[in-house]
Parts: C-alpha cells; structure tokens; sequence
C-alpha cells in the first residue's frame, strides 16, 4: 500500500470554457466537483492503475463532507481526520480552456498543534502496512515549515521511503529529515535554490539532504538527480501535449515513482513511466486522472539520456 498525505485537501471545482477572457461574461460548458489536493490526486492515479492507495487528509466544515462523499462515492481509499468546529476545508476553481488552465486556490483552514498531532496519529497508524509514503502540496496556515520533516522522518522509523511534493520552505525545512525523492516542478526548484539552471539546482537540493531529485520541466519532461546517475526523461515533440488541462501532470508523474519506489525498480524505468503518466493525465479533462490508452502508446517512446 501507498499513503499519500495532503494536509491542506480541496473540493477541487472545475469549469470548462470555449476560452478565458478577462473582465467579461463566461457562460460555463460543464462544471465538475471532486476531492482534491494533490496527495488525494496522487492516490487518485494509483488507485486507477490497480495499486493499493490509501489518502490521509484533515477534513472539516459543510466542504469536507462533499469530499468524504465523494470519496465514498468512487471508492477511493482513505482516512479523514476531522478538524476542529469552524475549520473548513477550502475549494480550488480551475477554469479550463481550449488553450490552458487557470487555477485559483483558496487559502484553507488554520490547523492547530492539535490538528496536525492527529494527522500524525493518523499516518502512525497506516505506515506499518505501507511502502511507500507520499506528501504533497501546501502546508496549511498555523504549520510551522518543517512540519513535514516530522512525517518523513515518521516514515524512517518504518523503514520506508518518502517522496515529497512541495515548494517553499514546506521543501527546504524538510530536507534535513532526508526524504528519499523530491519533486519540484521548475519555479519551486529555482525558487528553493535561487540556481537558473537547472541540473545545478538539482544537484544543490540533493547535497541539501534529498537522496534523489525529480524535478518537472513542464513540455520538456523530467529531470533527474540520484544516487545512480542523472538523467533527462522526455517524450518526442510529436508527443507532447499542448493546451490540455496540466494541472494533474506532476501528480501523476509523482503516483508514478511512489509505486516505483515501492517496487524497488531501477530509476530509468521510474523516469519512463512517470514520463507517460504524466503526458497521459495533461490529456484528461480533471487532475487525479489520466488517459490509459495514450499512456501505454507513450511509454515506449519516452527518451533518457544522462544530463
């Protein structure tokens, strides 16, 4: 089983537009409801591919029972843990266009010392039946930043490996807890290390504690730092997706090497598949779901080549 932490979850509402213009009128083509954030998306993918995901994520006020709902609803594993009365999990609106997406995240609740010692307790009580631990995305208002060291170094203590998704110092005060994989996209991984390029960048946060670096560069696929080369990972140009909706790339790119991880595979053949799934969730019209048939097509295609 994969765990996948999200401490700050959304109602993820989305809206589909023929295209977005400011300061005008918008008449809505169809409009989606889902649970959100990016842990839950992550385990939205595993749990597609046939991989046992449970999410972990405070939950609380009118929002987060439409989540537990529709979590209940789609059979999506998972623990909630109730905040406290007046704490309300918040919403994200993207709006999708034939040309990009726009997405607008609403702060989110403040949690407590209190909150967050029951998603400890939560997470304490899944990993001994885990693999692989997941944390992704924002840190809520009233978290100190390393909060997240505190669950991978939980992790350790289980023996498991822990990829993290975040940016900020959500990332760099957790690096001293050694995750085993970071996943910055290209501005968190600029803004982490104030390096332009790249591989630098990477290799920087790996001598900052990461055992691994995976950072996602967008079109131009995925760059890798570890402990047994370098790596960049991308798909022909004929292949790469433009316009879609790619807000669900990078968690399923980060789905793909948890259950890498989990496997103990070699790192090209993480990077190949993490590579697919990605392009093959930019082709979906919601995040936390992919494209099958584009993802199998693409797999055999993705390119390595040591950076």
């Amino acid at each position: 089983m994969i765990v996948t932490v999200t401490p700050n979850p959304a109602l993820d509402v989305t809206y589909a537009v023929p295209a977005l213009r400011p300061h005008t009128t918008h008449r809505v083509a169809a409009v989606h409801e889902q649970a959100g954030g990016k842990g839950v998306n992550v385990a939205r993918v595993l749990h597609a591919l046939g991989r046992p995901a449970t999410a972990l994520l405070p939950l609380g006020g009118p929002t987060g029972e439409v989540i537990r709902a529709e979590l209940d609803r789609t059979g999506l594993p998972y623990l909630s843990v109730p905040l406290r009365p007046g704490a309300v999990t918040r919403r994200t609106v993207t709006v999708v266009d034939e040309a990009d997406a726009t997405v607008l995240n609403e702060p989110g609740p403040e949690l407590t010392d209190e909150d967050w010692a029951a998603v400890l307790a939560g997470a304490a009580g899944l990993l001994p039946a885990a693999h692989t631990l997941v944390l992704s995305g924002s840190l809520p208002r009233g978290l100190r930043p390393g909060a997240y060291g505190d669950l991978v170094r939980l992790a350790h203590r289980h023996g498991l490996p822990v990829v993290l998704d975040a940016g900020g110092a959500a990332l760099t005060e957790a690096l001293a807890a050694r995750p085993t994989l970071v996943k910055p996209n290209a501005a968190e991984l600029r803004d982490a290390t104030g390096i332009a390029d790249p591989l630098a960048a990477a290799r920087a946060l790996a001598d900052g504690g990461a055992r691994a670096v995976v950072a996602s560069l967008g079109p131009a696929g995925l760059l890798a730092v570890t402990p047994d080369g370098a790596w960049h990972a991308r798909l022909p140009e004929g292949r790469v997706v433009r316009g879609g909706n790619p807000t669900g790339a990078g968690d399923a790119a980060v789905a793909a090497l948890a259950a890498a991880l989990a496997d103990g595979g070699p790192w090209p053949q993480a990077l190949a598949e993490a590579v697919a799934l990605s392009a093959s969730a930019v082709r979906a019209p919601y995040a936390g779901h992919f494209d099958r048939q584009a993802y199998l097509h693409d797999l055999p295609l993705v390119r390595l080549c040591p950076a």
